[in-house]
């Protein structure tokens, strides 16, 4: 197996990974309404798994640290690749959520307990959806900025090859879609049976109404990527929220329920 397919076998496996936790996280959550346990976030296993969760949720913390912090990122990378770092990043933002909420029991009566649990949530899915949806976003952007690239080079040599006079013989062809333009424009040798200058100036409309569509998709999903360019402000704001509650959370656990020790 070559390099890169082991790579690719090896994304398809950690795309499989995250989305199955993030499903159990969702599974989870959903459990609320046919499972209640109000004592097992303070038995043993429960506190086990919460300081587990706990611990998880700070990892995707120390990456955002070390991505921003210059000299931190240079002594850090020279033992471990961001890529590393982004993949643990990931895998702790998925399962520390799924520990705390196998943590809560699916008890949830306190206003602090509940707005964590809910804050724990939409940060992990806005992660999860955030990630992959600007990825497949990006990977579409550059197959169709690729195939732009190609429409204009075979539209300039198709300009080159037609006479100025050919228009005059072109006959009017109903409208196609976009991916008949694509087969017309790239494959299509036989498309007129009059001149070889009528060809070449009826496969150069093809191609620049392909270029026009092709064009238009570009500037449309470019727009997209700046919105949700935005998203990784706000997915990083919801953050912090959620270890300020997470910090409330862990101070009013050892303040109420580990008193007995003074």
């Amino acid at each position: 197996m070559s390099w890169w397919s082991m790579l690719r076998v090896t994304k398809e496996r950690d795309n499989a990974i995250v989305g199955g936790l993030t499903f159990l996280l969702v599974l989870l959550w959903l459990g609320f309404f046919v499972h209640r346990a109000p004592r097992f976030a303070g038995s043993v296993p429960g506190q086990v798994f919460g300081i587990f969760g706990a611990a998880l949720m700070l990892v995707p913390l120390a990456y955002v640290i070390v991505k921003r912090v210059p000299w931190l990122k240079r002594a850090v990378t020279r033992r471990v690749p961001m890529r590393t770092l982004l993949a643990w990043h990931i895998y702790a933002g998925v399962l520390g959520p799924v520990l705390v909420l196998i943590h809560t029991g699916h008890h949830f009566h306190s206003p602090l307990g509940i707005a964590l649990t809910t804050m724990t949530i939409v940060v992990a899915l806005s992660g999860y959806i955030g990630r992959y949806l600007m990825k497949s976003i990006g990977e579409d952007l550059r197959t169709k900025k690729a195939l732009l690239s190609e429409a204009q080079y075979a539209f300039d040599s198709l300009s080159q090859q037609a006479a100025p006079a050919a228009p005059t013989a072109l006959v009017i062809t109903p409208p196609m879609g976009f991916l008949r333009r694509l087969r017309a424009a790239l494959f299509d040798d036989a498309v007129l049976h009059t001149s070889s200058e009528a060809q070449h100036a009826q496969r150069s409309m093809r191609v620049a109404a392909l270029q026009a569509d092709l064009e238009y998709a570009v500037r449309m999903q470019e727009g997209v990527k700046r919105v949700f360019g935005k998203w990784l402000k706000v997915h990083i704001a919801i953050s912090f929220v959620l270890y300020a509650l997470l910090v409330l959370h862990v101070w009013s656990s050892i303040h109420f329920g580990l008193r007995w020790l003074t």
